[in-house]
């Protein structure tokens, strides 16, 4: 059995945090802050999301874009903090997704890209 490589990253240091907004300029302008301020490493942004919920009573369907960010674990708070000030929803989806593993070269420049905790 091969021993673990020390400097090796861990995939439990990272996380993939998704986040809805009402439309792709809202989606852009907090990504790029977000990547700007290094709270992430990446955003993807995915057109097309048709959203079912309920919102004060009601059942509401409205369109949204989905943003899917690559971040540290260790920089989620920060991450959450700073979505919530930029949104314009007053209860934003910010959610983190824990990875179970992950491409060795990526990580690191998932680490690399953002700011230290």
């Amino acid at each position: 059995m091969a021993t673990p490589d020390p400097a090796a990253p861990c995939p439990a240091d990272f996380v993939v945090v998704l986040m809805t907004a009402p439309d792709a300029d809202v989606a852009s302008r907090i990504s790029n802050k977000l990547v700007d301020e290094r709270l992430v490493a990446c955003v993807n942004i995915l057109p097309g999301l048709r959203s079912i919920y309920r919102w004060e009573g009601k059942r509401c369907d409205e369109a949204e874009v989905l943003c899917v960010m690559k971040t540290r674990l260790g920089l989620f708070s920060a991450l959450r903090d700073r979505i919530a000030a930029l949104h314009p929803y007053q209860v934003p989806e910010i959610i983190a997704l824990p990875l179970c593993a992950g491409s060795a070269p990526y990580l690191d420049w998932i680490r690399e890209s953002t700011k230290p905790d």
